[in-house]
């Protein structure tokens, strides 16, 4: 239920999924420069707000809600109908209105070279600092000896 992914959003949902993760100065600075190539945009929505967490129960096989979290949401269109979205955890809807830009301007120009080597940088980034939290929990790790 939570985790299916309409069939050709795959390449969108990873590119969302580094931008929600990118570091934010770079993310709105990004953001500035792609503003200046977009037609006038519309703002559909720009709002904080709370979203349940879902979460799977792997024994039983079955989703429940573990919570809320806060998130920052954008939506915004251009002129010929384009949409770009952007969710963030907590309070930054600038940051979410930067996602929702180069989210926009990728529906509407496609992928220009420098938000191809934007979204590189900061994937090998986020590998890089996923590795050094799995590394700090494996640190952590405790094996037990049962009898």
């Amino acid at each position: 239920m939570f985790n299916e992914t309409p069939s050709g959003a795959g390449e969108h949902g990873d590119m969302l999924n580094i931008l929600a993760r990118a570091r934010p100065d770079r993310l709105k600075q990004h953001a500035e420069i792609l503003l200046g190539y977009l037609s006038q945009i519309t703002v559909v929505a720009n709002r904080t707000g709370l979203v349940m967490v879902p979460m799977r129960d792997t024994v039983q096989n079955v989703d429940f809600h573990l919570g809320e979290v806060l998130v920052s949401e954008a939506h915004i269109t251009d002129m010929a109908g384009h949409v770009g979205y952007g969710m963030v955890t907590g309070r930054d809807l600038e940051r979410a209105m930067a996602m929702a830009v180069v989210d926009l301007s990728v529906a509407a120009l496609g992928p220009d070279a420098a938000t191809t080597a934007f979204l590189a940088e900061e994937k090998a980034h986020l590998a890089r600092r996923d590795d050094e939290r799995m590394r700090q929990v494996e640190a952590t790790r405790v094996e037990m000896e049962s009898f």
